[in-house]
Order: C-alpha cells, then structure tokens, then sequence
C-alpha cells in the first residue's frame, strides 16, 4: 500500500467534501429527496462522526490494541438520535474539516506502520490496510452521494423543465 497516496487522496477527499457542501442554503441542505435517504447536512455530519469514532478509531486498534474489543457505533442511529439535520451546515463543516486534519497528521505518523496487521471482525479477517483503504472510498462514496442530492435538487429546481440535453445519468 502506498500510505503518502492514501493521506494524500483523503487529503483532497476533504476538499472535495467541502467543495460538495459549499454555497448550498440551509433549506437545500437539509432537503431529502425521500423520507428514507439522507440531506447533505445528514451525509455530512455522519462524515464527522466516522472521523471521529469509527475509522481513525478502528484502524488504532487493530494496529495498538490488537484483540481488544471496539467501542460501539451506531451510525444510522445517529442520524435522528444526534439531529444531524438539526445541525449548522458551516459548524458542521468546520468539525469534519478539523477532525479530517487531526486523522491527516495521525495517519502521516503511521508511516511506518504494518499494513498487513490482521484483525477478527464481525465481518470476518481484515488487515489494517483493508481499513485504511476503506476509509478512502468511506469517503468517495458519500461524494457520489452528495452529487446525487445535488442533482435531485437540480431536478426538482429546474421543474417543469427537462435536462436530458446534458446526457445520460
């Protein structure tokens, strides 16, 4: 694994997440295409807390706490349980921004690190590579889910106009 192209991808992962959420109004932010899928305030804190209590966490411990348990988490739960769409919209950028830069200068400590460090999981063996590695599409995952809330709102926006000239989605 090439750790200075994972710091380096999650570096600009951040700045593209900033880009995804800049300029979007408080209404826009907090707008659900459907009651059952997320706002890009709710895609955006859940980002905040898996910085700060899902993967930095894991990844320490299967690299220093090898076998102890982890601590809980309850990501979809968190949505409602913690009023993610509730939140400020630049607050709530401004905490993953900064818990972004403290995994950065944690993860450039890791250089050195065993990447092929085992771990038992629920989800059967994973190595430390495997969770960093995760992390990195952690991230692209919800950015394609946020430019898919920017094209629904564009679509509900742009009503009763059509954007088929823009080509296949």
């Amino acid at each position: 694994m090439d750790h200075t192209h994972m710091v380096k991808l999650m570096t600009h992962n951040a700045n593209r997440i900033r880009a995804a959420v800049g300029g979007v109004s408080p209404e826009a932010a907090r707008w659900a295409p459907t009651p059952d899928s997320w706002s890009i305030l709710e895609v955006l804190n859940h980002l905040y807390d898996e910085e700060r209590e899902d993967f930095r966490v894991r990844l320490d411990y299967i690299l220093h706490h090898p076998g102890e348990p982890w601590p809980p988490i309850n990501p979809q739960g968190w949505v409602t349980e913690r009023g993610y769409n509730q939140r400020d919209l630049a607050e709530s950028l401004r905490g993953f921004l900064d818990e972004r830069q403290i995994s950065l200068a944690w993860l450039e400590g890791l250089r050195q690190a065993d990447w092929d460090t085992p771990c038992q999981t629920p989800f059967g063996t994973m190595q430390a590579g495997d969770m960093l590695a995760s992390w990195a599409a952690h991230d692209l995952l919800h950015l394609r889910q946020l430019v898919e809330l920017h094209r629904a709102l564009l679509v509900q926006s742009a009503q009763p106009y059509a954007m088929d000239s823009a080509g296949p989605w």
